[in-house]
């Protein structure tokens, strides 16, 4: 596989730089805030824990908490695996040599560069941007699909532009698929961070057959540190395979993540309602900060999730003052480019706490063009 160029300038910089202007979680919990919202059954299961090996599948509370957060989904159709992990074994289980994939783009690199090691055949499909912002092109997606697709790859709330189509488009993204016969992968992972809690899709695995949603702990839980996702999907016969990949892979997971996983999950809309406060004040920073830097900055507002995708107009490539930003003033900047995406946007992560501290900085940093 091409090296996740992503990942490796978060290598460089995450544990350097002071400020992660472009991370896409929300401000990680501690945990001792996340044992102050344990219940009596999760803090049992926290004190008496044996640190051995778990079912493979995932603990057993642990997937029926997760099965609530769906309509359709039951504890037996879940498989508990890091989210990274999943995307690659979910990939591997389902595609062979000369299969045609159409993802989403721009997309986190994984999303197609794992289909692609395969031998898979990867077709993207470009998100639109108008004056109105980023949105869905189904007339382009159309154009991609064929009886020869084995998979389409979405993600929504999206990484990283912040697009969300409405739920009349999701069904026509899957009526699409379902006429061309293609399985449809949907990275999840920013889901019920919508601003507008009457906009959240529901989940892929529910509506289609040939749905998988990939879940997680990372983002809109705050807990990347768990390595806690899941693959739902109501095809039993993949997730069984998938699960027998699993088996050369990690096997199972941690056993201390899975009960901190059950934990925040049981407490999940206090946290979901700390990230969005979080998400939202830092959104009203960026409104007029964008507005006061119109000459150099495009504000592409997001319609949910944790980060932003605006774009640079000033004079001179990004991808150096991105570098003199991380240098000078300690913050950290992702050019678009890392997402293999035309023109020169960047990603902006909105939940982190010392946002308003970072936005001085490279206000300041702004301030020497």
């Amino acid at each position: 596989m091409r090296p996740f160029k992503l990942e490796r300038y978060f290598a460089e910089y995450e544990f350097k730089a002071p400020y992660l202007l472009s991370a896409s979680d929300c401000e990680s919990l501690r945990l001792g805030e996340l044992l102050e919202l344990a219940d009596p059954e999760t803090r049992r299961l926290w004190d008496g824990l044996s640190l051995g090996y778990t079912e493979s599948p995932g603990h057993p509370r642990l997937r029926e908490a997760i099965a609530r957060l769906y309509q359709a989904i039951r504890p037996a159709d879940v498989l508990v695996a890091a989210p990274e992990e999943a995307i690659f074994i979910f990939m591997q289980t389902l595609l062979a040599p000369g299969d045609e994939v159409v993802a989403l783009a721009p997309a986190y690199q994984s999303l197609h560069e794992v289909a692609r090691a395969a031998g898979a055949v990867v077709r993207p499909w470009p998100l639109g941007l108008s004056a109105q912002g980023w949105q869905v092109d189904l007339e382009g997606l159309e154009r991609l699909l064929s009886r020869r697709t084995k998979l389409v790859v979405l993600n929504f709330p999206h990484n990283p532009t912040g697009c969300l189509p409405s739920r009349r488009e999701l069904e026509a993204v899957l009526a699409l698929a379902e006429r061309s016969g293609a399985y449809v992968f949907s990275d999840e992972m920013y889901r019920l961070l919508e601003y507008d809690p009457s906009r959240c899709l529901p989940a892929v695995c529910d509506l289609y057959e040939r749905g998988v949603s990939l879940g997680g702990m990372s983002k809109a839980l705050a807990l990347p540190g768990l390595r806690i996702g899941w693959l739902a999907s109501r095809d039993h016969d993949l997730l069984r395979r998938c699960q027998e990949y699993k088996d050369y892979t990690t096997i199972c997971s941690s056993a201390p993540s899975e009960v901190l996983a059950l934990m925040a999950l049981r407490a999940k809309e206090t946290i979901l309602a700390r990230n969005l406060g979080i998400v939202q004040a830092n959104l009203a920073l960026a409104e007029p900060f964008f507005a006061r830097h119109a000459g150099l900055l495009r504000w592409l507002p997001p319609q949910a999730g944790s980060v932003a995708f605006p774009a640079w107009t000033g004079p001179g490539e990004l991808e150096p003052f991105c570098r003199r930003l991380v240098e000078r003033q300690g913050v950290m900047l992702v050019p678009g480019s890392l997402f293999d995406y035309p023109g020169a946007h960047f990603r902006l992560g909105l939940g982190r706490r010392n946002f308003p501290t970072a936005l001085s900085l490279f206000e300041k940093e702004l301030g020497e063009i």
